[in-house]
């Protein structure tokens, strides 16, 4: 029987306890094929398509380690500050579950690839917090299973389950934190900027895309509350396969809230796993958490050990990318943004879209303004990721260049941008097409200025009597007249010239 507890106030929470986290983040590796066969690793195949008698656990098939899958995992240690093992074993989780296959998962124990490390990151208010890193470590996935019948998808209230294996083996990367400390009430902030900067780590390292909203990347939260003053650490419960980073951020803050009110309460925490629920903010119970022993983990008979030489090591290290945080405190100097609007760019994902739109020749205010303006509208409104959408940034460094070349207004860039998105063409294609280019034609701009003037008597009268802000409202009669494709300021020129009136 499940008592029901009511939450306390974070603040009430943070008062008592002082919460302590640790982070565990599995990554999926975007090699071509799986970590210990040669089946492919696509997405969106038919089901259990993409198998063999390896990665299905058939009696007498033999695993082989792929190597890119255990590059990867050194690049990955390298950038997270990690020693890289000289010399490290695969081992064998046991344990039944219908996804996996074999009853067993192919992964590593006491012998990680890489261990001892750590990743700077940075809060909202520029604030640096260091992680630690106790290990990364390789392993592979498992299958999926699909519940059917009921209203959650989940098992509970299912008729029956679908197996699709599709997934049973593709490489895996588990980077695991040390006990996250002295965080205090920033603590749920820290376990969201903390992910937030390691998959911008992964996106650079190139190693795999890290969508979280696809299970390319997710993360339990383990966390557990000590009085203030004590050294020993709380009972954890562990959150499970988080997607996203508000969801990071929301579970962590939510278990500090129920692991108060049951400790205040004088209940006892229960270690356990538990589900994450993105519509109310919640979690609930999963089941009692095993231990490492309960795995019954021993050596893998069928994989030769992993032993990287410190050439091999050293030339990876070489090739390693600028780190994300040092990439952005150099883009943000270059770019003349402050901390929180650079904040804001991170937040909405489009650091690598602006980049690429200046190096396609945009200048960095233009490709700031359409991908933070317009373009991160459209995202909002469609539910899609900038990188989702279907325009590119040298078509946005084109729109860039026509406004600058007075060839387009803001306004009908907008209507460029849609056009694009809408699959109408290339920009330039697009202007043809909605007939959308600035009207130049001094002639023809002039006979608007005349048909707006006497066509509005007295508010002529009132720019000719001093009332110079009243230019306003014969401007937005000639960009009526004219669809909104004349040059606004050009404009405004020649009626006040027409008037004889000076702006200053």
């Amino acid at each position: 029987m499940t008592t029901t507890i009511d939450l306390v106030s974070y603040e009430d929470a943070l008062a008592s306890y002082d919460p302590v986290m640790g982070l565990e983040v599995h990554v999926e590796l975007g090699t071509k094929t799986k970590m210990f066969c040669g089946c492919s690793t696509e997405l969106g195949a038919e089901p259990n398509s993409q198998t063999c008698p390896t990665c299905l656990g058939m009696p007498g098939a033999l695993p082989v380690v792929n190597a890119t899958g255990v590059e990867s995992a050194i690049k990955i240690g390298l950038a997270l500050h990690c020693e890289i093992a000289e010399w490290c074993r695969f081992a064998r989780k046991n344990y039944f579950y219908p996804d996996m296959p074999k009853n067993f998962q192919t992964s590593q124990y006491d012998e990680p690839i890489a261990f001892n490390g750590y990743l700077d990151v940075q809060l909202e208010d520029g604030e640096v917090f260091r992680v630690q890193i106790e290990r990364a470590h390789m392993e592979e996935d498992t299958g999926k299973s699909l519940h059917v019948g009921g209203a959650t998808g989940r098992i509970h209230g299912a008729s029956h389950s679908l197996l699709d294996y599709n997934r049973a083996g593709i490489p895996l990367i588990e980077i695991v934190t040390k006990p996250i400390e002295g965080a205090g009430e920033r603590a749920p902030e820290v376990a969201k900027a903390y992910v937030a900067e390691l998959r911008e780590l992964i996106k650079a390292l190139g190693v795999s895309e890290a969508r979280m909203e696809q299970g390319q990347m997710r993360c339990d939260v383990n966390l557990s509350l000590r009085p203030h003053g004590r050294e020993k650490f709380g009972t954890r419960s562990e959150t499970k396969n988080v997607n996203s980073l508000r969801s990071v951020e929301r579970a962590a803050r939510f278990e500090i809230q129920r692991h108060a009110a049951v400790l205040n309460s004088g209940g006892t925490i229960i270690q356990e796993t538990r589900h994450f629920h993105e519509d109310t903010g919640s979690t609930t119970s999963g089941r009692v958490k095993e231990e490492a022993e309960d795995y019954r983990y021993f050596p893998e008979p069928d994989l030769v050990p992993v032993a990287p030489s410190r050439e091999w090591v050293e030339e990876l290290r070489a090739g390693l990318p600028e780190q994300p945080l040092a990439r952005r405190n150099r883009l943000r100097e270059e770019w003349g943004v402050n901390a929180h609007d650079m904040q804001s760019i991170l937040n909405a994902g489009a650091i690598d879209s602006i980049v690429a739109t200046i190096e396609a020749g945009a200048d960095s205010t233009s490709a700031r303004k359409w991908w933070m303006g317009e373009l991160a509208r459209s995202a909002n409104e469609s539910g899609k990721s900038l990188e989702d959408l279907p325009i590119t940034p040298a078509q946005v460094a084109r729109v860039a260049e026509l406004v600058t070349a007075g060839d387009l207004n803001d306004k009908l860039a907008r209507q460029v941008i849609e056009g694009v998105l809408a699959g109408e063409g290339t920009p330039d294609e697009v202007v043809d097409k909605r007939g959308l280019k600035v009207v130049s034609d001094e002639g023809a701009l002039t006979a608007a200025v005349d048909e707006a003037i006497a066509g509005n008597p007295g508010i002529a009268d009132k720019i000719r009597g001093g009332k110079v802000q009243a230019v306003g409202a014969l401007v937005g009669a000639v960009m009526k007249a004219t669809r909104g494709q004349a040059d606004a300021a050009r404009v405004k020129e020649l009626i006040l010239e027409k008037l004889g009136v000076s702006e200053g």
